[in-house]
């Protein structure tokens, strides 16, 4: 990765998306919102972007059953990984475990530049002092130049995370890409009868009271009945990290 383009500093989603590319992702969300979520990403992967489209994974608590998904349709795609090098050691072995099980071929471990973590967190601590721009430096300007050869990228965000995420289609349109959210619907019971049904293995740190998990330094555990994501960011308004928008 340059120098330049580790340094951007523009948000993914704070422009508006041009218009043709607007009219797309609703003329998409209309036609295949009723789908489930296998079809809308075979349509998404196969005929609408076919070697033009991406998933990003967080390998985190409710990943491996979009990456499943995405497996049957194609092995090969690219999954991007932000690799933000302040993840639990769990959350590696188990990116490597469930790559390896899934059959995914083309897993991207994408880091922050050197020069940026050198000049902008020398000390590894900037969560502590602004969690904004740490996310920002380790997730979302790391995350742009990835998506560069892509015209599309694939999310695992559902409604009932809540949020902003209330309201989201199965296509939506960013400045830069459209985005594929083939799991918009499903709920928390959707997603354990799927690993149950799949026989997918769980994040280690489920089991320690994780259901959202992110980076080590601002994910906690959330007690029973608390909102899944009320360990991400603990105690701030913060409640997304970046490459999303705010």
């Amino acid at each position: 990765m340059s120098a330049s383009a580790s340094l951007r500093t523009e948000p993914l989603n704070h422009a508006p998306a041009n218009d043709e590319r607007e009219a797309r992702a609703r003329r998409l969300a209309l036609k295949h919102s009723g789908e489930d979520a296998l079809e809308i990403l075979r349509v998404a992967i196969k005929e609408e972007f076919p070697g033009r489209i991406a998933l990003v994974s967080s390998f985190g608590a409710e990943s491996a059953a979009l990456l499943h998904l995405a497996a049957q349709v194609d092995p090969t795609i690219p999954v991007i990984f932000l690799e933000t090098g302040k993840h639990f050691a769990q959350t590696l072995s188990y990116r490597k475990k469930l790559a390896a099980k899934l059959g995914l071929t083309d897993v991207r471990d994408i880091q922050p530049s050197e020069e940026a973590l050198t000049f902008r967190d020398p000390k590894g601590d900037l969560w502590k002092h602004d969690a904004d721009a740490c996310c920002t430096l380790r997730k979302v300007e790391p995350l742009a130049p990835a998506l560069d050869e892509f015209d599309a990228w694939i999310t695992g965000r559902k409604q009932f995370h809540g949020g902003g995420r209330l309201n989201l289609p199965a296509f939506e349109a960013s400045p830069t890409h459209i985005k594929v959210n083939p799991l918009v619907r499903w709920g928390k019971e959707d997603i354990d009868a799927y690993y149950e049904t799949h026989d997918l293995p769980a994040h280690p740190l489920i089991a320690q009271g994780y259901p959202s998990i992110g980076c080590w330094p601002c994910t906690h555990p959330a007690a029973a009945g608390e909102d899944i994501r009320a360990g991400r960011w603990r105690g701030a308004a913060k409640t997304e990290c970046g490459i999303h928008g705010r």
